[in-house]
């Protein structure tokens, strides 16, 4: 994407699963920024994407159509359908670690770096097995907490709306345990979650969703996470706290990481590391890809900032008759 000249090009299409959807928006908005000499700020690409989903959980593409199906993904593409999404920055320390869509620390990231580390299972009982291990050695994070409430407003007018101008503005800090803490900016729809993981976000609503799951047995975080299959009442629980926010930033009140209790757990030496990097790191699931931050991080969203190929499906139901779409 640095190298190509894009302007020969209408669009770019991408076949393949989250990841290589998460690394070709992020590379899209670099180009943008580059070609637009803003190193600091981020500059919504010229180009639209298109999705043609052939991963194992396509959480981008279902979010954009609806549905997972690849066909339906290239009628979008050839009628020229577009719709503008939302993303969020994930920086550390001021320095950017990647755009994206979706965030999950504390047991998403966790589960996420135990399958990593079985990566010659198959996709489907690697997934098991690190579910079913981070339950079994399930426990808290001792963090801090804090985000910006979103504003209310049209999306005219977050889509002009300065960033920055939301440090003016006074935090809410909490601190405390937490099992798990989402940040989606797209409602994230799966197979294994029919109306998605942040049902109450939208693709373009200037928004992200934050799901806080505060501490709680073990038995009443999986009738959370089991809710998730149904219809409704993932957050009907008294340590669920979700919120509307414009940015989310998360301070792991210690520092010290999980590498060594994680290398025990896996019967290798206490002195392996598990990154290569100058200190312990905690694990994100940032859309479906692990990342390892030792620091806090700060998440914030950015409205519209990327166009993709696509219907929301909200939208489409109600202005398409044509069933294949």
């Amino acid at each position: 994407m640095k190298e190509c000249k894009l302007d020969e090009y209408d669009g770019v299409v991408c076949v393949g699963g989250d990841g290589s959807v998460a690394e070709l928006c992020h590379a899209l908005v670099l180009r943008a920024q580059l070609d637009a000499d803003s190193p600091e700020k981020p500059v919504k690409p010229v180009l639209p994407l298109g999705i043609i989903p052939a991963g194992s959980t396509d959480v981008v593409s279902y979010s954009v159509h609806g549905v997972r199906d690849p066909v339906t993904a290239a009628l979008h593409i050839v009628l020229g359908h577009l719709q503008q999404v939302d993303m969020c920055s994930f920086s550390s320390l001021g320095q950017l670690v990647c755009f994206g869509f979706s965030a999950m620390f504390g047991f998403g990231g966790r589960s996420l770096a135990r399958a990593e580390k079985k990566r010659w299972m198959p996709s489907s009982r690697r997934r098991e097995y690190a579910l079913v291990k981070t339950l079994a050695r399930l426990r808290p994070e001792d963090c801090q907490l804090s985000f910006l409430p979103a504003k209310k407003s049209n999306r005219d007018q977050d889509q002009d709306q300065d960033p920055e101008s939301e440090g003016e503005e006074s935090w809410t800090t909490n601190r405390g345990l937490y099992l798990s803490i989402s940040i989606m900016s797209i409602p994230c729809l799966s197979p294994h979650a029919p109306r998605g993981l942040a049902p109450n976000t939208s693709l373009a609503n200037g928004s992200a969703a934050l799901i806080a799951v505060g501490n709680t047995s073990r038995s009443e975080f999986i009738k959370h996470l089991k809710r998730y299959s149904s219809s409704s009442g993932q957050f009907s629980f008294s340590f669920v706290e979700t919120q509307a926010v414009s940015a989310v930033r998360i301070c792991p009140r210690s520092l010290i990481g999980w590498s060594e209790e994680e290398s025990e757990e896996e019967g290798e030496s206490k002195t392996s590391p598990i990154i290569q990097s100058e200190g312990a790191a905690f694990p994100w699931n940032i859309d479906g890809e692990l990342v390892e931050i030792a620091n806090e991080v700060l998440v914030r969203v950015h409205p519209q900032l990327i166009t993709l190929y696509g219907e929301e499906v909200d939208e489409a139901e109600s202005t398409v008759s044509c069933s294949c779409i």
